[in-house]
């Protein structure tokens, strides 16, 4: 799984997830359901979880992270990590002119880890060699990653290039010896302003040429060098030379603003320790990570960070999780417990035993979601992408009239008019509006990750920041999962022979109600003996013999089915226990009630305290639970929220989908049959303890496991939004205003592409507050 509970939580809480909330949790705790022990295993699963397949089965099955659809194709998948991108704007540039290339059937720029995905129909060198030539010719460096497992190991180095400062400060300088020529021989002043700005459009141009070649013919650079070149055919040097060098700049502080935005999610591929010493027959050896094993026995000193997904070997360890969950107190595990790679070794050094393939463990796997995430636009983004490619062409369309209209049909002057349509060719750039909604979610992505929070893309950030409900699972979500005995009722004989009766039919049972009652007896020193004859009942219960007697498990509800009507007294005692919110089964013959035992779920320790945070949100909240409508309600009202009982997988999709008609919901669950209401949803939030098909079907995964995530998560994703807004308006507004200042020719040429070049530092800088935000009641 992508996210571990501890082993207390072990093999049996997929079921748990299950039956939790399958109809009438008594006892449609439907041993109908997960007896795996038992013959009709699998004819009584199907019952309550709607076919859905448990077991060993599933458990390989979502073991592994979920596929592309592109990568089941026969598609060959190609990846290259590249240096040097480091703006949105220069991930598009390598994308549209790869795509152009023969033999080339999908492209993928994944901008927050810097890879190019491109698939092809076979694996060709030369065509691997034409790929990355065009990369290089575009001004990028270009490393191939032949094996996939090991592809997030290598170094993420999102620092600031000071390289970039190299030719910024040879054409200030430049600019500077040409002004002061300048004031001593204005005609030679001229020429070297002429010069300099040629210095300073070589690259530019070069550039611009490149890109019109491989099928971006309006991109800022052709803009630029359009202007600069008109510029200086006007006899305005010294504007060209001041053009390019705000150009500059304004590109220098956008990476250095985007590459800041990205260090969030590129630490956590630096969180992986290049080299492990791996313990084979009793001698220490030091492997490379990316080598390690299923099975295979490491050993991790104090303050070293875990190389993969492993088994505790040692007695204890105390183990700082907090750069993968954002927790910062230290868990202690024990002997048998799984811990996430990534994590660090707090004090002892210990021995641990390989359970993830490689290139397979949860950073492995929180970085894959992460760059899936990024095939999710926000429909803001998808609507910006759009305009920007019809915004570019109108602009430079109308320059050019504006350039030929007044002088040929109005005999206006030639150069003012040329002046104005330059001006407004660099108001045409669409940088800041394109990088004013993915500078946002990059940051957001970035935030929420360190604080134990995954967003599935800007399509999911953009939902939850705007949902107005919460609908919650009750078991494994609202409450621990866990339920525990509380009472036992024996009817003629002692509580103990109860017990024994009740742990030897449950015996070998993966149902939590059943595994309760084992574990119960087993703390009062009762030695269980597994019955004979063990069968599940679909739909009824469960049974087996024991002294040659057949005893039955059922739910109050389905004592008519294998025994004699119970009488009002013990109807009464049953009604009692339940209005106090706990569950109960009754153990009876053919013949008479032999007992009851009554068992309860206890809330989470964060549960009231995240639901209060929510309220104060302005959310609405909602429990859909399958237990009976006493127990319910009696968690409901400690919550304070409203609730549906005694529903099926399925009558939670209907209750999701007809609250969806008119309102936006999230559905926050962690079993698989939560799997359809979230899916439903306007947005899916899996719990970090969830089984694997909850987390795939979600759009968020709380990997803290704590519900307290949740009202931070609401929090991070309106301000963001807000952002995203802020952004838009900001970098449409200064444009419009330009553009009605470059027409009537109050704006020149340096203050048009500073206007552009300080737009995109605005917009970018504004975005960098989403990833320094902090999820307090204050900033909302």
């Amino acid at each position: 799984m992508l996210y571990n509970n501890k082993s207390t939580q072990s093999t049996h809480e997929n079921h748990a997830h299950c039956h939790g909330d399958c109809h009438n949790i008594a006892h449609n705790h439907a041993h109908d359901n997960h007896h795996s022990h038992d013959e009709n295993h699998n004819q009584s699963a199907s019952h309550c979880c709607e076919s859905h397949d448990h077991g060993s089965t599933q458990k390989n099955e979502i073991e592994d992270p979920p596929e592309d659809p592109e990568r089941k194709s026969q598609n060959i998948k190609l990846t290259w990590k590249i240096k040097g991108m480091d703006c949105a704007h220069c991930a598009s540039k390598i994308e549209n002119a790869v795509k152009t290339l023969p033999n080339i059937n999908q492209t993928k720029i994944i901008f927050s880890t810097e890879k190019l995905i491109v698939f092809v129909p076979k694996h060709d060198d030369a065509v691997i060699k034409m790929i990355e030539d065009k990369v290089v010719e575009l001004g990028y460096t270009p490393i191939f990653e032949s094996t996939p497992n090991h592809a997030h190991h290598h170094e993420h180095s999102h620092s600031f290039d000071k390289k970039a400062f190299i030719p910024l400060a040879v054409l200030g300088s430049l600019i500077v010896i040409s002004y002061l020529i300048l004031l001593i021989n204005h005609t030679i002043g001229e020429y070297a302003f002429i010069i300099t700005a040629i210095v300073g459009l070589i690259p530019i141009l070069k550039e611009a040429l490149v890109l019109t070649r491989s099928g971006t013919p309006f991109a800022i650079e052709s803009l630029m060098s359009i202007s600069a070149i008109g510029a200086l055919f006007i006899g305005a040097a010294e504007e060209a030379t001041m053009v390019l060098f705000l150009f500059m700049i304004g590109e220098m502080l956008e990476g250095f603003a985007t590459s800041k935005a990205k260090k969030g999610i590129s630490s956590l591929a630096q969180l992986m320790p290049e080299e492990t010493v791996i313990i084979i027959d009793g001698k220490r050896k030091t492997v490379a990570s990316h080598s390690l094993k299923p099975d295979d026995i490491i050993e991790i000193s104090s303050g070293g960070r875990l190389p993969a997904d492993v088994i505790l070997v040692s007695e204890q360890a105390n183990i700082d999780e907090s750069a993968l969950t954002g927790e910062s107190i230290p868990v202690n595990y024990l002997s048998g417990d799984k811990i996430l790679a990534g994590s660090l070794v707090v004090d002892n050094t210990i021995q641990l035993k390989v359970v993830s393939q490689s290139g397979q463990n949860a950073v492995d796997r929180i970085l894959q979601l992460i760059e899936d995430a990024e095939e999710r636009k926000a429909p803001i983004e998808r609507f910006i992408d759009k305009f920007s490619r019809y915004y570019t062409p109108v602009i430079a369309l109308f320059a050019l009239l504006v350039i030929v209209i007044p002088p040929l049909l109005f005999n206006e002057d030639w150069y003012t008019w040329v002046y104005r349509g330059l001006t407004l060719l660099l108001i045409g750039c669409p940088c800041a509006l394109v990088i004013s909604t993915p500078a946002v979610i990059t940051s957001a992505l970035s935030n929420a990750a360190k604080q134990g929070v995954l967003i599935k893309g800007g399509a999911a950030l953009e939902h939850i920041g705007s949902i107005k409900m919460v609908a919650f699972d009750k078991t494994g979500t609202l409450t621990e999962g866990k339920p525990q005995v509380t009472d036992v009722i024996a009817q003629s004989i002692t509580q103990q022979q109860l017990l024994t009766l009740a742990a030897a039919i449950e015996s070998g049972s993966h149902h939590p109600l059943a595994k309760a009652i084992v574990d119960y007896a087993t703390k009062q020193q009762i030695v269980v003996h597994e019955a004979s004859n063990r069968k599940a009942n679909a739909g009824v219960g469960i049974q087996g013999d024991i002294d040659n007697q057949t005893y039955y498990i059922v739910a109050p509800s389905k004592v008519t089915t294998v025994s004699i009507p119970l009488n009002d007294e013990d109807r009464e005692k049953i009604h009692q226990l339940e209005s106090a919110g706990k569950t109960v089964v009754v153990l009876v013959t053919q013949q008479k009630l032999v007992g009851m035992i009554a068992l309860q779920d206890v809330l989470r320790s964060d549960s009231i305290t995240a639901i209060k945070a929510l309220d104060e949100l302005g959310l609405k909240t909602l429990m859909l639970t399958g237990d009976n409508q006493r127990a319910a309600k009696a968690i409901a009202s400690q919550l304070g929220i409203d609730y549906r009982a005694e529903l099926l997988p399925a009558d939670k999709l209907v209750e999701i989908e007809k609250i969806r008609n008119t309102t936006s919901i999230a559905m926050v669950g962690d079993g698989i049959n939560d799997s359809p209401a979230m899916k439903a949803a306007t947005v899916g939030i899996a719990m970090g303890s969830g089984t694997d098909v909850a987390l795939e079907a979600a759009d968020a995964a709380l990997t803290k496991n704590s519900l307290l995530s949740l009202p931070n998560l609401i929090r991070l994703t309106r301000f963001a939004n807000r952002n995203i807004k802020q952004n838009i308006t900001i970098a449409l507004g200064i444009k419009l205003v330009f553009l009605v200042t470059s027409l009537f020719g109050y704006t020149g040429l340096w203050l048009a592409v500073l206007a552009d070049s300080g737009t995109t530092a605005i917009v970018t800088a504004n975005a960098l507050r989403v990833l320094g935000f902090k999820s307090k009641k204050d900033k909302i």
